[in-house]
């Protein structure tokens, strides 16, 4: 089966609508959907739910559909670097889950895997355990954190064939998995495109059952969150 679509905005046509809730993938910049979020943003569907580790930043990334207000609420781990994130939080006009970044990779993780719940001792006695079910074992305290299973989501691989085995790049694998595997729809952006057969079997990092649809965008602009460099001698 041949999954791959002309364009973003022709791979998310039909499936995505207000309200939803959207897994995307990436650590910061590093191995985010850069074209997907991009038609997401031009496809004009607000009040979303988005399950992301943070939030981009100003302008880009997930950060474009902040300043669009088409973002109703965040589940994320980290959410610094961003200032009109502070701002709509701070003023009340967006929603945030904030979740431990171990505990938001699981729940992405038993979603994929078809386990509705898990027991974990992080948060437990804080803020995030609140209004949660806490249960003893071995004498310990555990919170118990439901799963995601987001409506869409949407991710970045290095390379794909046409039937969706997908291969990551070094840190730029991340979230990205984890959102393949949770999503109910998903859709994936690759640098690289090859036929069924080309990819080595063992290399192949995630499997096409999980992916949907692809899109092919060689030329990413890959924006370093935050540049550092050696002051001069």
């Amino acid at each position: 089966m041949n999954k791959l679509y002309p364009s973003a905005e022709a791979a998310l046509e039909g499936i995505v609508q207000d309200g939803q809730l959207m897994a995307v993938g990436g650590f910061g910049l590093c191995g985010i959907p850069e074209a997907l979020i991009k038609a997401l943003r031009d496809s004009g569907v607000k009040g979303l739910s988005v399950i992301s580790n943070n939030a981009g930043v100003d302008g880009f990334g997930l950060g474009q559909l902040l300043e669009t207000r088409q973002i109703r609420k965040m589940i994320s781990s980290y959410v610094g670097e961003n200032k009109e994130f502070e701002r709509q939080y701070l003023a009340g006009e967006l929603e945030l889950e904030f979740t431990p970044q171990g505990t938001l990779a699981e729940k992405l993780r038993a979603g994929g895997a078809g386990i509705p719940a898990f027991f974990t001792r992080t948060g437990v006695g804080t803020l995030v355990a609140q209004g949660k079910e806490i249960r003893e074992f071995d004498g310990h305290a555990y919170v118990m954190e439901r799963a995601l299973n987001p409506d869409v989501a949407l991710v970045k691989a290095h390379v794909a064939d046409k039937s969706g085995n997908l291969i990551f790049r070094r840190t730029a694998r991340n979230f990205n998995p984890a959102c393949a595997m949770a999503g109910k729809v998903t859709v994936v952006e690759v640098e690289q495109v090859v036929n069924v057969g080309d990819l080595d079997p063992d290399a192949i990092h995630l499997p096409g059952i999980y992916v949907h649809r692809i899109v092919h965008n060689p030329h990413p602009e890959k924006r370093i969150e935050k540049r550092t460099i050696r002051s001069a001698a």
